[in-house]
């Protein structure tokens, strides 16, 4: 493959944006990309956004199937809130929050009021015909609401070890919530390309009035999608609300649905539906993650990093552009050299 072919890869450019976070911050902070071990335990910039970076590609893998069938989820970060929400208050009404029973069981029902609100917007958007962004705007707006009567109007917390491992412990050496996040990901791989699923969420995605002539059931796919989407984002909850021990209804998964929204479309997945990347989506997750990271560590002033975190993005989605790819390539082709044959 030469480095033309490779540049038109589509994750060519997010790729290189990591490799530049990554090397920008290393030269600010020279200690950045060193990985150490401690009592068995990986430390280290590399390994820490690994850890954070689980969230996000959880509810960005979520948001990938829904948008391969060309639609959207707001609630995914409404979900976080209230699953956290759940999970905790049941956890702090137990009489012994530490024990293992009690949190798989808060965890259980925190992830059974989430397929039911996945279940709901699924039948909005499958059934009733609303489109995707007005139907989960829904939840987007009352899920706070509903997350904040369930605490009480209170940031509720809890002190429980089982809990805790799920965002601050380690196995094997590497943090429970990257490995977590790793399994679901190597899942939803094999169940979208071992398996026919991929291959309908694309067809819905392409077309889905022709899906349905073909005897694809694409209601039952966009309802499956939306499920799965509400149910990741549930664990990324799990994840966001352990790691601070608290269920903060206000602040859990905040915007988050954006950052999914926009790793996805740095992977390569476009938002018009069909052919979809997870592995482009985990770039995606791991630039924004890094991205992020790296702007404290570079010490750009804080009102600036909305800003900045913009300008990056807008720059690697327009290299990504076929438009701007194709006037690179011409401009490439008109000047390169023309041979000039010599007359014997």
């Amino acid at each position: 493959m030469n480095l033309g072919a490779i540049a038109r890869h589509r994750l060519f450019w997010p790729l290189v944006a990591l490799v530049v976070l990554l090397v920008a911050s290393a030269l600010k902070s020279p200690a950045f990309l060193e990985v150490t071990v401690r009592d068995g335990h990986l430390f280290g910039g590399p390994v820490d956004i690994l850890r954070r970076s689980s969230v996000l590609l959880l509810v960005a893998l979520g948001m990938t199937l829904v948008i391969a069938t060309r639609g959207i989820d707001l609630s995914v970060g409404a979900v976080m809130a209230i699953a956290g929400a759940v999970a905790l208050s049941q956890i702090a009404a137990s009489p012994d929050p530490g024990a293992l029973s009690t949190v798989l069981l808060a965890m259980l029902t925190a992830l059974a009021v989430a397929l039911g609100i996945g279940v709901f917007n699924g039948f909005l958007v499958a059934v009733v015909g609303i489109q995707p962004i007005v139907a989960t705007l829904i939840f987007m707006t009352a899920g706070r609401g509903i997350a904040m009567l369930i605490t009480g109007g209170q940031i509720t917390t809890v002190t429980s070890a089982p809990y805790k491992t799920i965002a601050s412990g380690y196995w094997l050496g590497l943090p429970v919530a990257a490995l977590i996040a790793a399994l679901i990901f190597g899942a939803t791989a094999l169940l979208t390309r071992r398996t026919a699923l991929g291959v309908l969420i694309e067809s819905v995605g392409i077309n889905p009035s022709a899906s349905r002539l073909a005897g694809v059931r694409a209601r039952t796919i966009i309802w499956t999608v939306y499920v799965i989407c509400a149910a990741f984002a549930c664990i990324a909850g799990f994840i966001k609300s352990s790691d601070i021990m608290a269920a903060d209804s206000n602040n859990a998964g905040l915007f988050i649905e954006l950052d999914a929204i926009l790793a996805v479309v740095i992977g390569g997945t476009s938002l018009a539906g069909g052919k979809f990347s997870l592995t482009g989506t985990l770039v995606g997750s791991l630039v924004i993650t890094t991205l992020t990271l790296s702007i404290t560590i570079l010490g750009i002033p804080v009102n600036a990093v909305s800003l900045f975190k913009a300008l990056v993005v807008i720059a690697v989605c327009l290299l990504q552009s076929p438009v701007v790819q194709h006037r690179m390539r011409s401009r490439r082709r008109r000047a390169a050299p023309v041979p000039v044959e010599v007359p014997a």
